[in-house]
């Protein structure tokens, strides 16, 4: 096949259309019996989560495309308008489903003595109950908008929920409309109701409003009030101008503020609202219902809130909590600096504790030895340890210097605030790169010790947040190796003056060589498979959709290289396409923890080179961020990473196949064992790291 052919004809699946089925992922966990039934109502919340971010970026993209007509079609490669028309068909599937999946759960829950009630269907102490917290915490934080009387119709908040509310008298054509926010910002969406029978019970806040809609509506002579949730989301892009004579905090805060006043991109609504209501509604705020954002729903909008919906009920409505796991190199050191300068170490989160990097840079804030910590920070939790850690050192007279991204997605707020915090204790803030996105994740520490400087560093696939660490699958090195010390050096010498290149012989870095190197390791495997030498390419990564490496990637098969393809999210590769990618094989894991680590591995011939990486393959982050991907040179951790991929490759429980279709069909391999991929690394890492005696103060930390 000529490389013109090949290009014109390459099969590539719309990225949007892929993610749908990822997220249809996430709704089958919600809807799988094995899975404890508090958690699957906690996967509904992530499916609607997930859906939210969905359509506040990805929707409101297309949308800004298809406003280019054929240019836009020319720039994708497909109509954004038909893309739009079938993520319209998808998510009303979807919908139906989530609908159906949580009436299923509803019914479970009653069966083990847990009810979500409506405001009628309390018993006499349960509305006395309820008029106490509706008088004492509720009413104050209610404020009606009486949609009749409005010269201006208020802009609503993207993605806070709405009772859209009818007034009106029997027999009577006159009726008055309103609106009312409902305060989830100030209280909890669930109201955990006095017990009954040994029943528990519990009722949303959008009921205890409805509840009270008499009372709030006292002074009109009306008798009857219906209310109908609705919902919208915002076009989340922030558009940043070009002032020169702005920071670039500035333009971030300003961007900030226009998000809030976004166009919208879905309007969801109770399917049982008045048609009269409705059209009301979509002509003060100005919506298009043939447009495609109009979603019908059910009586409650944004399930996000279900995943912290009240730990309830028997012990196995949840899932059990299990310990972090040891690391014994790291345990049985006197401190850090030693564990690290005897050998690498590998961690792997959430299996073991995020501490780990907390403790790196709390031994580093007070060792006199340390002269100067370097960091790069994404996303932090929000009562950052890091962050306090970094201050510490900052106060200990070490120089911090930390690369803030401020153009985090949805953080970018919370990233201002650190930012400001930071430079007020002294620490030098960089905040990125101009015109580059900076997703490395990255940690530097120079130390000097009897006249000789060491380096020592961090290199992670995940962000230094110690509250997604929980439950999102990551891998962290920390290394004193100087191959991948020194050019840590230069990646930060490049942060700290953009306009300095370097050469990179170990790591590889976006933008500058990743495609290069990449491309380089599938050639020499495509080479290896000819001459009958071991041809093997395993990845694991959360979205693959870089038309570039999908190529190389088709062009491998043919030739004969193995490929086995882990992605959770996007993907964009199609299998099983005859003469094309029919030895590619794929699968993608959706579970407990959230599969976020990025792996690379390839055969080489026999001598198999493996990277943990910060980016995944997608152009963005190949051409357009600053991404670090890290080779594993120890042997003892590169048979620790080989044998954690294949558990992940042989799951046949949580796996499902990326096929032609993305019918997310369960993946079995006939004869096989039952292999739980979460569960076996688990007792894998359990079996590897049982801690040995202590040496010295050692650093076993609580868990």
């Amino acid at each position: 096949m000529s490389s013109r052919k090949q290009k014109s004809t390459l099969p590539l699946r719309n990225k949007e259309i892929s993610w749908l089925a990822f997220n249809g992922r996430v709704l089958q966990e919600a809807s799988d019996i094995s899975v404890p039934l508090l958690e699957r109502l906690s996967f509904l919340g992530i499916f609607s989560s997930n859906l939210d971010e969905f359509f506040r970026v990805r929707v409101a993209q297309l949308r800004r495309l298809e406003q280019f007509g054929a240019g836009a079609r020319r720039l994708m490669g497909e109509d954004p308008a038909a893309v739009l028309k079938e993520i319209h068909a998808t998510v009303l599937k979807q919908q139906a489903q989530f609908e159906s999946t949580y009436r299923s759960i509803l019914r479970e829950l009653q069966e083990h003595g847990i009810s979500i009630i409506t405001e009628n269907e309390l018993s006499p102490t349960q509305e006395t109950f309820i008029k106490e917290f509706y008088r004492q915490k509720l009413r104050p934080t209610l404020i009606p908008l009486m949609i009749n009387h409005l010269t201006e119709f208020p802009q609503l908040k993207d993605q806070a929920i709405y009772l859209a509310i009818c007034l009106y008298n029997s027999g009577s054509r006159r009726s008055e409309y309103a609106l009312i926010e409902i305060p989830t910002d100030v209280l909890s969406r669930f109201v955990i109701l006095p017990a009954v029978d040994d029943r528990r019970h519990v009722i949303l806040l959008d009921d205890v409003i409805r509840y009270g809609l008499r009372d709030i509506f006292s002074i009109f002579p009306f008798d009857h009030f219906e209310a109908f949730t609705i919902k919208l989301t915002r076009d989340a892009q922030l558009d940043l101008d070009d002032d020169l004579y702005e920071s670039y905090i500035e333009k971030i805060s300003k961007g900030l503020k226009q998000r809030r006043s976004g166009a919208p991109v879905r309007f969801i609504y109770d399917n049982q609202i008045p048609r009269r209501l409705l059209k009301l509604l979509q002509h003060k705020m100005g919506l298009d219902a043939e447009s495609g954002s109009f979603i019908p729903g059910g009586r409650y909008h944004n399930f996000k809130d279900f995943m912290d919906f009240p730990r309830i009920g028997p012990k196995k409505l949840s899932a059990t909590p299990r310990p972090s796991l040891a690391h014994k190199d790291i345990d049985a050191a006197a401190t850090f600096f030693k564990a690290i300068r005897r050998r690498d170490a590998l961690v792997h989160y959430p299996y073991q504790t995020f501490d780990y990097v907390i403790e790196f840079l709390r031994q580093a804030a007070i060792d006199p030895k340390v002269r100067s910590i370097k960091m790069t920070l994404y996303r932090v939790a929000r009562n950052s340890k890091i962050v306090n850690a970094l201050i510490n050192a900052s106060r200990n007279g070490k120089r911090v210097t930390v690369v803030m991204e401020l153009q985090a997605r949805f953080d970018e707020a919370d990233n201002v605030y650190w930012s400001e915090r930071l430079q007020e204790e002294g620490v030098r803030v960089i905040n990125g790169v101009p015109g580059l996105k900076v997703h490395a994740k990255l940690i530097l520490i120079t130390r000097v010790s009897h006249r000789k400087t060491m380096l020592y560093a961090n290199v992670g696939t995940g962000n230094f947040n110690e509250t997604t660490a929980q439950v999102y699958t990551d891998d962290s090195l920390f290394t004193a190796d100087e191959r991948i010390t020194s050019e840590v050096s230069r990646v930060f010498g490049f942060l700290e003056s953009n306009y300095r290149r370097a050469t990179f012989k170990h790591l590889m870095v976006s933008p500058y060589d990743t495609r290069r190197k990449l491309t380089k390791l599938i050639d020499t495997e495509i080479k290896n498979a000819g001459k009958g030498r071991p041809a093997r390419i395993i990845l694991k990564i959360n979205n693959l959709e870089d038309r570039g490496l999908i190529r190389k990637l088709y062009e491998a098969g043919q030739a004969g290289v193995e490929v086995r393809l882990m992605v959770r999210g996007m993907f964009s590769l199609v299998t099983g396409v005859k003469e094309v990618s029919e030895r590619i094989e794929a699968t993608a894991i959706l579970d407990r923890f959230l599969e976020h680590s990025r792996v690379m591995a390839f055969a080489n011939g026999g001598a198999e080179k493996l990277y943990i990486a910060s980016g995944d393959w997608m152009e963005r982050n190949i051409d357009h961020r600053v991404e670090v991907a890290c080779p594993v040179y120890d042997p003892s951790l590169k048979k620790q990473l080989t044998d954690v991929l294949n558990i992940l490759w042989n799951d046949n429980v949580k796996a499902r196949v990326l096929d032609k279709d993305l019918k997310n069909r369960y993946r079995t391999v006939a004869g096989s064992k039952r292999t739980h991929a979460q569960e076996a690394i688990y007792a894998y890492l359990n079996e590897l790291h049982t801690p040995q005696p202590e040496t010295g103060v050692g650093l076993r930390l609580a868990r």
